[in-house]
């Protein structure tokens, strides 16, 4: 009987793909909606539309194409004649974030894709349950605790420092300046995070950070097939799901398992081993956790303590610390490369922030309110984040009108002042498009201007109510689904450029350096490789 089950499963799989695409078939071609009425490119294919424009990783042309072309809001095409919306108008931005919030959601494939991976985190939640799991997670990102964190951040980077110096000691070498912030940034927030080691920082790279810098690239490559996830999930069970992935004859998919399954059995272990020794550990180790000053410590502690309906089961736990891992890593590593990149391309403002640096430094680390006080550090930093967000857009579904900033002009010519989104509607917001919109930042929008930093704003983006929590900018989002964790993100920026900038220079190697679009932006040689790195030239200096 149970055979006969199992079997019948595949054929209930593929009748229901039968009919869903036979559903969306006729309802793209007989359906008219709104958003006919906005202009858009035309679809490479009725089956993908414009996905893979979209998210291939080498999208950044299409990308600047739909700005310059159509605008803040316009249409794309999904699976099957499906009509997107791509949008980058502040107000509408506003109504996503913070207005209607609570009409908008993570597109089904995305939290779908993130329960899989790292299962029930914050990025994979959605309504109450992720409100619930925000209200844990608030207090321990908060600017108090980051200056608790700070002395652990100068401790793993000055362990890095020290094994670079060491590299460099027959003279200036070609590093992979990603390699090295990807492992420390793997250390930071595995220590500063979880209060575990990932990495030793030797000369020598461990398995796990490898594993993990894997990530992103070969997720890029399955992003269509993840689309149906959904669809397969509510039909079949995890551990049929398994049983296929593991049948699945592609490297990718078979590489993305082992890193989910390393980074699981990573958390799991760091997990346990905390709650035992808060539970009933020996009395020392029980002190060290009880006083550590990890995320995860403070966060297990505040769990421990909260009142029934307010705590989290051990599951979404180790899902937030999966998350974290994820998130805290590739997204700062890539962003600290990007900024050394670009102070290697323009050596004055490298040497004006050494010396910047140097100075406040006065031969000692800083505390973080000393490092908040650097202008031009500050400068540099916001100006990278601005034009290179690490994560370029997000996706999200909703049902609603979407009111606009200024009217735009339809397909049957008259003026709309705001969209009727239909419902399932999958909205890009293009948040890369938002930090460089000229209309907003001026005609300089394209260009990496740190000194745009140190007078102000334009009136123009003071008025536009870009609803980002940081700077005017929309890098890290904003309203209940911003990024957790951005200050976590700004102090490990600051603390690596103030040392690496007090010790080294950074030059260009003249090898091609392409940046790929994804769900991180990451950065190539040239444009066929799929292995993350970026050589600088790096030199010790003398002071």
């Amino acid at each position: 009987m149970i055979l006969f089950q199992l079997a019948l499963v595949p054929l209930a799989v593929a009748l229901y793909g039968v009919l869903w695409l036979l559903w969306r078939y006729f309802r793209s071609v007989f359906i008219r909606t709104p958003l006919d009425n906005v202009r858009g490119p035309p679809p490479q294919s009725f089956v993908q539309g414009n996905l893979i424009q979209i998210f291939e990783r080498h999208a950044s042309d299409f990308h600047r194409y739909l700005e310059q072309d159509f605008g803040p809001v316009s249409t794309l095409h999904g699976l099957f004649g499906s009509k997107w919306l791509h949008i980058y108008d502040p107000r509408a931005m506003h109504s996503i974030a913070v207005k209607d919030r609570d009409a908008y959601e993570e597109v089904p494939f995305f939290r779908e894709g993130n329960q899989v991976m790292f299962g029930p985190g914050l990025i994979a939640t959605i309504g109450d349950h992720h409100r619930k799991q925000r209200k844990m997670l608030n207090p321990v990102f908060s600017a108090s605790h980051m200056r608790n964190l700070t002395p652990v951040f100068y401790e793993i980077t000055n362990k890095m420092k020290s094994t670079v110096t060491n590299l460099l000691r027959d003279g200036p070498a070609e590093l992979d300046v990603l390699t090295w912030m990807s492992r420390t940034a793997l250390e930071l927030v595995g220590q500063g995070g979880m209060g575990h080691s990932f990495d030793s920082l030797n000369e020598k790279p461990e398995k796990h950070g490898e594993l993990m810098r894997d990530l992103v690239p070969y997720t890029t490559k399955l992003v269509v097939p993840l689309m149906f996830l959904p669809s397969i999930s509510s039909v079949t069970t995890p551990s049929f799901r398994r049983r296929v992935v593991e049948m699945i004859p592609f490297k990718s998919a078979q590489h993305v398992r082992e890193i989910i399954d390393d980074l699981y059995a990573t958390s799991k272990s760091v997990f346990n081993a905390k709650k035992s020794a808060l539970t009933g550990g020996d009395e020392k180790t029980k002190h060290d956790v009880s006083e550590g000053r990890d995320i995860m410590s403070v966060l297990l502690k505040a769990n421990m303590a909260a009142s029934e309906g307010d705590r989290l089961p051990d599951e979404e736990l180790i899902a937030q610390m999966s998350t974290l891992i994820y998130a805290g890593m590739d997204t700062t590593s890539n962003a600290m490369t990007r900024l050394l990149q670009k102070l290697a391309e323009h050596p004055d403002v490298q040497e004006k922030l050494r010396q910047e640096v140097i100075d406040a430094q006065n031969g000692q680390d800083m505390g973080y309110d000393e490092l908040q006080q650097l202008q031009y550090l500050d400068a540099v930093c916001r100006e990278t984040l601005r034009l290179y967000p690490p994560v370029p857009f997000v996706c999200r579904e909703l049902d609603m009108i979407l009111p606009l900033s200024q009217a735009i002009r339809g397909v049957d010519g008259q003026m709309m002042s705001q969209v009727h989104v239909p419902k399932g509607t999958t909205v890009v917001v293009d948040l890369q498009a938002s930090n460089r919109n000229p209309a907003l930042w001026g005609e300089d929008a394209y260009e990496w201007k740190p000194e745009r930093w140190l007078a102000p704003v334009p009136q123009a983006l003071e008025d536009a109510n870009i609803p980002g929590v940081y700077s005017h900018l929309m890098t890290f989002f904003g309203g209940q689904r911003s990024c957790l964790g951005f200050k976590f993100s700004q102090l490990e920026m600051k603390v690596l450029v103030s040392v690496l900038l007090s010790s080294f220079r950074f030059s260009l190697t003249g090898k091609p350096i392409v940046w790929n679009n994804s769900a991180i932006t990451y950065p190539t040689i040239g444009t066929v490789s799929l292995k993350s790195e970026l050589p600088l030239l790096v030199e010790k200096l003398e002071l």
